[in-house]
């Protein structure tokens, strides 16, 4: 059967992973407009019934899709057990949930998680361990990484506009092509990392490490990098006009 999309307030019965719930399809369909749920009660697809109460079978593990629905109705992510939050994260990436803007993360454990393309723009991460995470073309704005562990995290064509990633680590990190732009790096860890191409005009790196980083090609106008050491940092092409130089080591 297809679900009438104008009926927003229709019920709908879902049997996720053998588990039953009970919403509407404005829940569906209303916060996420390009979600897979949204998709699939949209009207436009056919979607199979159980003969049993009409319920919808979607072959996911249930255990977390209440906070999915809670997501929907009202934005909110309740505080989780470390290894929790990996395992929404796998189901939100599953339903195509990728709108996490505001959300605190902090001080959990989110390593290897998937969050390319996700909008987590405002979201905290203060003191997270979120090594070799994937943040792939995320946006990023303003987001808080005080302290983090990012290290071989890849936030390679990220938007971290204004992102304060003071103190955090970033070793191996890459930020290949990403948008830094006045970005708060001051005492991060960037051994090792590649910023080739990055926008870093306007940021702040006072105090950071940054031996051995790839900063070729980089946008570094503006930039504040009074008594940073750069004597083994790879700057080729980058440009560095307008940047506070002073006491750098070249």
């Amino acid at each position: 059967m297809a679900y009438d999309s104008e009926s927003s307030s229709s019920t709908v019965r879902l049997n996720i992973g053998g588990r039953k719930f009970c919403t509407t399809l404005d829940t569906l369909t209303q916060r996420e407009p390009d979600s897979m749920l949204a998709a699939m009660f949209s009207g436009r697809h056919t979607i199979c019934q159980e003969s049993e109460k009409g319920h919808i079978f979607v072959d996911r593990d249930g255990k977390h899709f209440h906070h999915i629905l809670n997501w929907l109705r009202d934005g909110v992510i309740p505080p989780l057990k470390d290894s929790e939050y990996a395992q929404l994260l796998r189901e939100a990436e599953y339903y195509q949930l990728l709108d996490l803007s505001f959300v605190d993360f902090s001080y959990a454990c989110l390593k290897t998680v998937f969050f390319s393309r996700a909008n987590l723009q405002c979201a905290k991460f203060r003191d997270v361990d979120a090594e070799a995470s994937i943040f792939h073309n995320a946006t990023l704005r303003e987001c808080e990484f005080t302290g983090a562990n990012l290290r071989g995290a890849v936030l390679a064509g990220a938007n971290l506009q204004s992102a304060n990633l003071q103190d955090a680590c970033l070793i191996g990190c890459s930020f290949c092509g990403a948008d830094l732009r006045s970005a708060h790096l001051q005492t991060a860890d960037l051994t090792n990392a590649n910023l080739e191409g990055a926008n870093l005009e306007g940021a702040n790196l006072k105090g950071a490490k940054l031996t051995n980083a790839n900063l070729k090609g980089a946008n570094l106008q503006r930039a504040y990098l009074r008594h940073v050491n750069l004597r083994d940092t790879h700057l080729e092409g980058a440009k560095l006009d307008g940047a506070n130089l002073l006491g750098a080591i070249r």
